[in-house]
């Protein structure tokens, strides 16, 4: 709950918010106390690395599809990256369209990150995907 004081004279008022700083994704966050709303809903934050990947993914998907390369290795190959990470990066194109969507838009949870998200992977089920978002944003909390 802000504390409000005013001075003696009366020319100056001092306002006390109790406020958490953290550090989601590299970024400093203010985090409101317990059980406080916050005042403004939070603004959509394009998460660049990760839009990025998710655009290589689907050209990358794209080339394979139309068959200008047979295998992931001679894409990996003419990327001139190693296959294993273009393997994990083309995974995203699984990801379920709402999840896409809301990554295009800024609107996925800060805890979405594009590291953890190829290195540890996440299910093929979509439904289970929006499980998993959910249940990595509460632990984040």
């Amino acid at each position: 709950m802000p504390e409000i004081e005013i001075s003696r004279d009366g020319t100056a008022i001092t306002l006390h918010v109790p406020i958490t700083l953290r550090r989601i994704g590299g970024r400093k966050m203010v985090v409101s106390p317990d059980g406080e709303q916050p005042w403004a809903p939070p603004r959509p934050q394009v998460d660049g690395p990760l839009v990025n990947a998710l655009a290589r993914a689907f050209r990358w998907k794209d080339m394979l599809d139309a068959g200008r390369y047979a295998t992931v290795e001679e894409l990996a190959e003419a990327e001139r990256m190693n296959a294993s990470f273009l393997a994990r990066v083309l995974r995203l194109t699984l990801l379920a369209p709402d999840i896409v969507e809301a990554i295009l838009d800024g609107r996925q949870p800060p805890t979405l990150q594009l590291q953890p998200l190829i290195r540890k992977g996440f299910p093929l089920a979509w439904g289970a995907q929006r499980q998993a978002l959910l249940q990595q944003t509460r632990v984040a909390e």
